[in-house]
């Protein structure tokens, strides 16, 4: 696969992690010979996607540049359940420092890659794209969104200043959706202008003020091929956006309604992490 761009904020991630679990020192680590070497294997329990490969190179390189790592797979790669993931060996106070940090970024990244790619899978073939949403653990959005990407799903906005939603409240407040759009162009933020609707009338309107997507709100698959119709007649269709209620069952039958991408918060709010083990030898 082409490689993912990393997140900037990749150090920082790391930094703040190991300061909310290493603090002010490892007391129990601090138990172990200065001196004493040692070594580990880490294992998936469980069938994954590997994703956090860089996180947890960053968390032993920050603890002790000594340490070493032998990959035995590689980022976006498909692991079997027992498998060996990797092999470490270094001073052992960092590697039983690090060992909850590096594993806590690798079970939470491979887990959402995971979830990302379970979907994706389904609506190969399609010409539908997965999309994740901003429903993420807080702190951890850009490592997040790169384990979508990984897993191959698409990033929807990052965050509130890279693209315009408009959404209930803000029609409401706007006074139509013809007014939000037109509020939009003039912002001059030159994002893309995504309107959320419920309805096949609201996607008509979204359709006249010139939108550039239509988020179609839990539409069941009757409007929602309904709405792929109208959509194809109009002079300047938009791109349209499937959301709410998605699951592994469904995903594939709304893709095939002929929407251009799904959006699925579970892969990030609802991300099951990977089961690791890291054995120590002595």
């Amino acid at each position: 696969m082409t490689p993912v761009p990393l997140p900037r904020d990749l150090p920082q991630q790391v930094d703040r992690a190991l300061e909310e679990d290493v603090g002010t020192g490892d007391l129990t680590a601090g138990l172990i010979p200065e001196g004493a070497q040692g070594r580990a294997t880490v294992i998936t329990r469980e069938v994954a996607i590997v994703c956090g490969v860089p996180y947890v190179e960053a968390v032993f390189a920050r603890l002790d540049r000594r340490v070493r790592i032998d990959w035995h797979t590689s980022e976006g790669a498909r692991a079997a359940a027992d498998q060996v993931l990797f092999q470490i060996q270094g001073p052992a106070r960092a590697l039983l420092t690090g060992e909850r940090t590096a594993l806590n970024f690798l079970q939470l990244l491979s887990g959402t890659a995971t979830a990302a790619h379970a979907y994706a899978e389904r609506i190969e073939g399609t010409g539908c794209r997965l999309l994740d949403t901003r429903k993420t653990i807080p702190g951890l959005r850009t490592a997040q969104k790169y384990a979508v990407r990984v897993g191959g799903g698409q990033n929807h906005r990052i965050g509130l200043f890279d693209g315009i939603l408009i959404k209930e409240n803000h029609i409401m407040a706007a006074g139509s959706i013809a007014q939000a759009v037109t509020a939009a162009r003039g912002s001059g933020a030159g994002v893309p202008v995504e309107v959320e609707v419920e309805n096949l009338e609201e996607l008509s309107q979204a359709i006249r003020a010139g939108a550039d997507i239509a988020m179609l709100d839990d539409f069941s698959l009757a409007d929602m091929a309904e709405g792929v119709a109208v959509n194809r007649r109009a002079a300047q269709p938009l791109k349209l956006e499937a959301s709410g209620g998605v699951s592994l069952d469904t995903i594939r039958k709304i893709a095939e309604t002929g929407v251009d991408y799904i959006s699925v918060g579970g892969i990030t709010k609802h991300v099951h992490a990977v089961d690791l083990s890291m054995r120590f030898e002595w």
